[in-house]
């Protein structure tokens, strides 16, 4: 049985020194001993879900930190999108700390028993190779060393699978989360004809600092924002759905000396909801949340979202923003962009636009391991062929 502090301590001197997660109750240990040892060169964040917290910890890795994302087997599923479209295609490695509920011959609750008997084979599906956790001081090295040669090789994530009783009990030391006075809430609505999205992303551009980075959601948002002008400081989220703001919650609390931009989608933004809760909690002062709702899926025909009956200004004041601002049109958002870079975050802009994009829409030209890696130098402010 290993101390908590073992494993973490060895895993910051390789450079995994930013934890995201949801608990489970083999983790109990690992949890307490990072939480309450958060601010002293590690970092917890308590994810919403398990695909939330594997996001987050990519935008960890680009902003230059190790990320280590500590779930429940259970909750491979909620992580399986992420992990095969986001950091596969983007080439971003992490360590996973996976627990094996259900581990056959060893009696468990019914629920675990499917996900017990295919753990590993689903991680390797995922084509995530694995470990067991380490169970002796004298197992810990090894393990990391091979998730260490998998990040250098393939610059993929790697998992370690625990089994129940592996780390000593740890009492919890958490600080308290302060009490935040609600947000104000600016509603500069027009209700008159609704601007086309590529207006906005035009004004946008026009309008942000040169070092601002910006993280585009999957759909046509990246594709028109690529098309308006690909600079390095831009990352095209060409997959993983709802991930974007997690990964931008992860740069703004990795570069906080820089201003970060999400540019997010109605039915992104609705997939991943609970992120707003995080980013909330979290509270980057450098994070600005742009939410360009056109009502429906653009990019497989038009489906209606159900964003129509969704306060999002309302939504991201209730989870713990500084501001938002409600706007339908050019104006609105131009007047709501220069308060919001003014203000300190985070902060929303949700600007009801029109379904539609401009014609024949190209595609990102460069490959998105590509654009991780420039846009990880332009955050780190090292030459591309650093940026490892």
């Amino acid at each position: 049985m290993l101390e908590a502090s073992a494993f973490i301590n060895a895993s910051a001197a390789r450079g995994l020194d930013f934890w995201s997660g949801v608990p489970c109750s083999f983790l109990t240990p690992l949890i307490n001993r990072v939480a309450s040892s958060a601010g002293a060169g590690l970092d917890y964040v308590g994810a919403a879900s398990e695909g939330e917290a594997v996001a987050i910890a990519a935008g960890a890795w680009l902003g230059g930190r190790g990320g280590v994302v500590i779930c429940q087997n259970s909750g491979l599923g909620n992580a399986v999108n992420p992990l095969t479209s986001l950091n596969h295609p983007f080439r971003i490695p992490l360590l996973m700390v996976v627990t094996w509920r259900g581990q056959p011959g060893i009696p468990d609750e019914p629920q675990h028993a499917l996900m017990g008997r295919i753990t590993q084979d689903l991680l390797s599906l995922c084509e995530v190779p694995s470990l067991p956790f380490p169970a002796r001081d004298d197992a810990i090295a090894p393990a990391l060393a091979a998730a260490q040669a998998r990040f250098e090789s393939d610059s993929l994530p790697f998992a370690l699978v625990m089994e129940q009783g592996s780390v000593a009990d740890e009492t919890l030391s958490e600080p308290s989360r302060p009490q935040r006075q609600r947000g104000l809430h600016y509603d500069l609505r027009a209700y008159g004809d609704r601007p086309p999205r590529i207006a906005l992303l035009e004004r946008m551009l026009a309008l942000l600092p040169g070092q601002a980075a910006v993280i585009a959601t999957t759909g046509k948002s990246g594709r028109e924002l690529f098309t308006l002008d690909d600079r390095a400081q831009h990352l095209y989220q060409v997959g993983s759905m709802g991930g974007a703001s997690g990964m931008a919650l992860g740069v703004a609390m990795t570069r906080p000396e820089r201003r970060v931009v999400v540019l997010d989608g109605d039915g992104a933004a609705l997939m991943k909801l609970g992120t707003l809760a995080t980013i909330g909690a979290q509270h980057p002062p450098n994070l600005l949340h742009v939410l360009l709702d056109n009502g429906v899926h653009d990019s497989t025909g038009g489906q209606s979202t159900v964003s129509a009956s969704v306060d999002f200004a309302g939504v991201a004041l209730a989870c713990g923003y500084a501001a938002a601002w409600s706007v339908d049109d050019a104006s609105g958002f131009d007047q709501a962009m220069r308060a919001a870079l003014d203000f300190e975050g985070p902060v929303l802009v949700h600007a009801r636009i029109a379904p539609g994009s401009i014609k024949a829409l190209g595609r990102p030209t460069v490959a998105p391991h590509e654009v991780a890696r420039r846009f990880r130098a332009f955050l780190l402010d090292d030459p591309v062929t650093r940026a490892r």
